[in-house]
Order: structure tokens, then C-alpha cells, then sequence
């Protein structure tokens, strides 16, 4: 079949904090499940829906979504580094297919993408240089948030162009599901965290790695439970899932910003780019759920899930 679809949790923390040896074991045989499914499928190109941490989006100018023409790994916690092999043609035509089904998006010919987008790609298929992939930003951590309806609407739209497409096209989500790491909010930021959510880009190495080890220290914290951060919630992840095998996703329409924040925490927003996905391979035709993993894990600050699907 011409169209599947991979979504998993992403985290920085998977070579930087030490879960009990099942939890590891458990989280990379799921691993094993999504490469064999990955090798199984053989790929033409990649569409990748993927949030950002601030390392390639701010607040200058922040839009709920867009398409890269070309793009290139901003390398935080050792992720990918450089370019991005773009289908840019293709991403042309998608982006003008999209605006055509009146869905309004921006696009970028230079995006910037970080571990929270590459992760998945890299798990996979040992890099971003094996298979052509299309970039797509999804917001996640930065209000105000785009209705979660829209975002469906916009996956949609993407799956719409791929529907009649001869090559073999694969979905990939990457992100959630409950999580609250330390991310500054910009209502409550100082004054020199709004200025590095407004304008953050290309940190010093120094400024990177105290960053980054701030997010390890605290779920080292967190494992101990000494952390003041929102426990995870494996019971909204639970029930996210059980929307995504449903394929009933207009039921994903009635979750809101605040709801999510309260219930599952600030970057639980991440499900936006499993909402994309699981759109655009719905857009595609009907689809069952092939394989479906799920784990909440303090070390890595996430209720931690890996599914794949296939057109029925």
C-alpha cells in the first residue's frame, strides 16, 4: 500500500538519564517493531510532522504551521546536524495544494529543525540521509495554539495530496504524549527567557549545554520524585491512543489548550503532530493500527508511545 504511518515519542533524554534495564529494554524492542515496520514499507519519502523546542522556531514569528522547502538538524543533545534531504518541488506542490483546500500555511525555504522533529527519523533509519523527507512544523509549545480541529483539517489536506501518489509515502509523528518539562512559559518569563523565546537562535555551545542540562537534571530529579513538574497522566494517554485507533478522529476536535495543559501538561501539545498524521493517513482511506506501545517514563519526563498503521 502506498501510505503508512509511524508516530512515537521523542525525548533528548534517551542517551542522557538511566531508566530501570525493563524500561530500556521495553522502549527499544518497540524501537525494533518501528524499524522492522520502517524496513517492511521501504519508504519513497518521508512527510514529518515534528514540534520545535525552541532551537528553530520563536517568537519573532511563530506560525501553527509550516512546510519546508529545504531545511537542515540544529544538532541540540546531538541530534542531526546540517542538511536535510527536501523533495523541494514536491513540497512546493504541497504547499500550494494545502492553500488550495483553503488551509493557510507558512512555508520556509531554510527551516530549522531539532531533535524533537529528526529523533524519530534517526531511530529509524540511522539518519536523515537514507530517505527524501518534507518537513512540517507543527506548533506545540508556543500559545496562542491553533484549534486541535484545524490541525486535523491540515493533516487532511497533506494526506489529500499523497492520496493518488505513486510513491510509497510515510506518515511520521513525533512527540507526547503527557509531559511538562522545564520550558518557560512566556506569561510567566523573565525578562532574559522572553528574550530567548523571541529570539533564541544559534546558541553559544556553552549556552546550549547549560540548557540542555537543565532538562537532565530535572528528570534525574523527577525519577526521585523531587522535581516540581506535572506528573505524567497515563490515563489521557490512554485514551489519546484509543482516539488514534479508532480512526474517529473528529473526536480529537473537542480537546482544548487549557484542558491539555491542565490534564496532561504543557507539552502534551506534541499530539498535535500525531492528530496531523494520523489525519493524513485517514485522508488516505481507512486504517488499522498495527502495532501499539506505550510506557509512562519519568526518566525521560513522557508518557512514551510508539504505534504504527496501515491502509486497510
Amino acid at each position: 500500500m502506498p501510505q503508512a504511518l509511524i508516530c512515537m515519542s521523542h525525548s533528548p533524554l534517551l542517551e542522557h538519564t538511566d531508566p530501570p534495564a525493563d524500561v530500556k529494554a521495553a522502549v527499544e524492542a518497540a524501537f525494533d517493531q518501528a524499524r522492522q515496520f520502517a524496513r517492511d514499507f521501504r519508504p519513497d519519502i518521508i512527510v514529518n510532522f515534528g514540534p520545535d523546542h525552541y532551537n528553530g522556531f520563536f517568537y519573532d514569528l511563530m506560525p501553527p504551521f509550516c512546510i519546508g522547502y529545504d531545511a537542515l538538524g540544529t544538532g541540540d543533545y546531538d541530534s542531526w546536524e546540517g542538511p536535510i534531504p527536501v523533495p523541494t518541488e514536491t513540497s512546493e506542490r504541497l504547499a500550494q495544494f494545502v492553500i488550495d483546500h483553503d488551509i493557510d500555511t507558512a512555508i520556509s525555504r531554510r527551516m530549522e529543525v531539532d531533535h524533537g522533529a529528526v529523533q524519530p527519523a534517526e531511530i529509524l533509519f540511522g539518519g536523515l540521509d537514507e530517505v527524501p523527507m518534507i518537513p512540517i512544523f507543527i506548533n506545540s509549545v508556543a500559545r496562542p495554539f491553533t484549534k486541535v480541529s484545524r490541525i486535523r483539517q491540515f493533516g487532511t489536506a497533506v494526506g489529500k495530496f499523497f492520496a493518488d501518489s505513486d510513491k510509497r509515502v510515510l506518515f511520521l509523528g513525533s512527540g507526547g504524549l503527557s509531559h511538562d518539562p522545564p520550558v518557560p512559559q512566556y506569561a510567566t518569563a523573565t525578562p532574559e527567557q522572553r528574550d530567548f523565546l523571541t529570539d533564541g537562535r544559534h546558541p553559544t555551545p556553552e549556552a546550549r549545554a547549560e540548557r540542555q542540562q537543565r532538562t537532565i537534571d530535572t528528570a534525574v530529579a523527577f525519577a526521585k520524585g523531587e522535581a516540581d513538574i506535572m506528573e505524567l497522566n497515563p490515563e489521557w494517554d490512554l485514551q489519546f491512543l484509543e482516539v488514534c485507533r479508532s480512526g474517529d478522529l473528529e473526536r480529537f476536535d473537542a480537546y482544548t489548550a487549557d484542558e491539555m495543559d491542565a490534564l496532561a501538561g504543557h507539552s502534551s501539545h506534541e499530539v498535535r503532530t500525531w492528530v496531523a498524521a494520523y489525519s493524513a493517513l485517514r485522508a488516505c482511506g481507512p486504517y488499522e493500527v498495527t502495532y501499539e506501545f506505550y510506557r509512562p517514563i519519568k526518566e525521560y519526563i513522557a508518557g512514551f508511545a510508539v504505534t504504527t498503521a496501515v491502509l486497510t
